[in-house]
This record gives structure tokens, sequence and C-alpha cells, in this order.
């Protein structure tokens, strides 16, 4: 008996520490997909929460390599290749970082995965960079970090947004090569 007692504040001592406001919980996860004929992207990456804190310049730098997100850095896969803001982008796994600057902000394809945030992010890995402007949302709508696609036949729109800030970027399906 003195076993299944000991276990059992073993257990609650577990839980409340599981519950516990000091240790926060992870970010939870989502994950953003979408089907065009034999193309299917997805993205995958933790949400933040804004918590009453400044974003972007503050929480967030400016000038400053973002992963996209929290935790590990933001993952987006394709089945047959794309173009995003009117560059090609080729079939496969991908990290997404971006640097949010006032005004604008630069997207990063990476070729590099399952990084813990952007620590050790590298140019090297690169295999796409643009720009894209960022648009001022007057109140706070989005408390979490949230992306999602916007789809139109062969053409979507990826969009980004947190807190007052919004970005967006060209999405273009390509039809499978004869």
């Amino acid at each position: 008996m003195k076993r299944v007692y000991t276990l059992f504040l073993l257990l609650l001592s577990f839980n409340g520490f599981c519950q516990d406001a000091s240790h926060p919980r992870p970010s939870p996860l989502s994950i953003v997909a979408v089907t065009y004929k034999d193309t299917y992207l997805k993205l995958t990456y933790s949400q933040p929460q804004k918590n009453g804190r400044e974003i972007f310049g503050k929480l967030v730098p400016f000038d400053q390599v973002w992963r996209t997100g929290a935790n590990e850095a933001t993952e987006m896969t394709i089945t047959r290749d794309i173009k995003i803001n009117g560059s090609d982008l080729k079939t496969g796994t991908y990290s997404i970082f971006t640097i949010p600057k006032e005004g604008s902000w630069t997207i990063i394809i990476n070729s590099d995965l399952g990084l813990n945030g952007s620590y050790n992010y590298s140019t090297k890995s690169d295999v796409l960079r643009f720009d894209v402007p960022s648009i001022p949302i007057e109140d706070v709508i989005y408390e979490s970090f949230t992306i999602w696609i916007n789809q139109k036949n062969d053409k979507a729109e990826l969009l980004m947004a947190w807190d007052k800030t919004k970005v967006s970027a060209n999405i273009q399906f390509l039809e499978p090569k004869p």
C-alpha cells in the first residue's frame, strides 16, 4: 500500500509541475496543406502566442533571421515543382526562415532540415530568397502566429500573420512536364 501511495504522490507532483505557469508549454504544432492535381504542399510550424508582448521589432527583432514560428524551424514539403513569387522551387522539403524588417520581410527557403530555431541557420543552404511587403493590420487579429494558404486553382497565396503584421507570397502550381 505504501508503494501505491508513493507512486500516487509522485504522479500528482509531476502533474502539478507540468501545469505550473512558470514552465511554459510548447507552442501548438500546426499543419497547413493544399493539393492541386498531383501537387501536394504542406507547411508544418509551431504557433507562438502574443501574450501581451510587443512582437515585431522587440520579441522578434527587425533585421535578424527568424525561424518563422516557435520551437523548430517551419518546414515546407512539396511533391512537384512550383513557382513561389516568380522563382522556381524544386520538389522537396525545406525550412522557411524570414527576416522581418520595417515595411518588408525577406522570405528564405533553405535546404537544412530539423533545425531548432535559427541557431544553426546557414546562408550556404539557402535555395531561394525574396522580399515581400509587410502589411500593417489596424487591430490585433492574430494573437497566435498563423500561416494559411488561399488557393484558387493553379494559383495560391501563402500568408503569414501575427499581431498587427501580415505578409504574403504568390504560389504557382506547375503542370507536370510530359
